[in-house]
């Protein structure tokens, strides 16, 4: 059970350090990171999971989401061109294999899917 739970929490730390990294890079994106962190966190221990529940990147990037508040449209649109990018540069690098490709093309065409009709859009206002 140690191992298990050492185990969530170093997954846990190396995706709050990349969605840390996400947050001040427009590259990377911070949101499925720091979703991974606070799942690993809450499996390994409560401690550690009350600590980041209460930091500004948890509150400014995910508090919304978790409560089942859904995303500002701002947040929405930097996550889905974030991920475009990146998955763009896949599609691009993988010119021969056309599996490849095909598949990449269905996980962007769920992506955007998903967070256009499956995320609800939060208000800007209440972002404030």
């Amino acid at each position: 059970m140690r191992v298990k739970k050492a185990l969530f929490m170093a997954l846990g730390c190396v995706g709050l350090v990349l969605g840390a990294i996400g947050a001040v890079l427009p590259l990377l994106p911070a949101f499925p990171f720091l979703l991974l962190a606070a799942f690993c966190f809450a499996k390994s221990s409560e401690r550690l999971h009350a600590w980041f529940t209460g930091t500004r990147l948890y509150r400014d990037n995910l508090e919304s989401f978790v409560a089942g508040q859904g995303m500002t449209r701002r947040t929405k649109v930097r996550v889905m061109v974030t991920v475009t990018l990146l998955m763009s540069v896949g599609f691009a690098m993988m010119h021969a294999v056309r599996v490849g490709q095909v598949v990449l093309a269905c996980v962007w065409v769920f992506h955007i899917l998903y967070f256009c009709f499956g995320v609800k859009t939060k208000p800007e206002a209440a972002e404030a």
